[in-house]
């Protein structure tokens, strides 16, 4: 939701950090991205939540860093935005999986495998809209990530908010999880309308 206002100033100051690193080679930043996000996971694991809360901020400063060394120093790639996206929803699988396993009970795998449900069907709601939006060339002007995001109420911003509060706040993991899946239901229905009235 706040994506479109966020990435331009996010950019902005990542374009600027990044400029010395032009022998850095963004998939290597990807793939630390990842390893950082999966230590992260197992000290999560253990109830280091402090620990796990800093690893996951560092994850996802790494994982904006790829895309602007990619940009700054002429290094994007299809390649390197496949990577990115596969490794990020490998990711945002893991740390709720990590949270569970920390304090598991009936109630909260349950809700596990709602919110993972709706992480699902939301991925095949945009992608495919995404596809559709590329193949008739309908591409958001001067957008910033490799692939066409159509906007929604839950977006790339809203899910690290999500994240920092389900480290940060595991007593509320319930609460948490089922706001989140509901609203990535919504964002989904949303997309629906927009392309039932859009795309023909």
């Amino acid at each position: 939701m706040f994506d479109h206002i966020l990435r331009q100033v996010k950019d902005t100051v990542l374009d600027a950090v990044v400029r010395p690193l032009s022998g850095v080679h963004p998939n290597v930043v990807t793939v630390l991205s990842f390893l950082v996000g999966v230590l992260a996971a197992a000290v999560i694991v253990q109830q280091f939540y402090v620990l796990g809360f800093v690893l996951w901020i560092v994850s996802r400063l790494l994982d904006g860093l790829d895309g602007a060394i990619a940009r700054v120093h002429n290094k994007q790639s299809d390649f390197g935005g496949y990577l990115d996206i596969l490794l990020d929803f490998a990711m945002y699988a893991l740390i709720p999986i990590a949270l569970v396993l920390a304090a598991p009970s009936e109630t909260r795998y349950l809700l596990l495998v709602l919110l993972l449900a709706s992480f699902y069907i939301n991925a095949a709601s945009w992608m495919h809209l995404a596809a559709i939006l590329e193949k008739r060339n309908q591409q958001t002007a001067g957008r910033l990530t490799s692939i066409e995001m159509p906007a929604g109420i839950v977006a790339g911003t809203e899910t690290i908010v999500f994240y920092c509060l389900f480290i940060v706040l595991p007593q509320y993991l319930e609460w948490l999880f089922s706001a989140m899946a509901v609203l990535v239901l919504l964002t989904v229905m949303q997309r629906l309308v927009w392309a039932a009235w859009h795309v023909r």
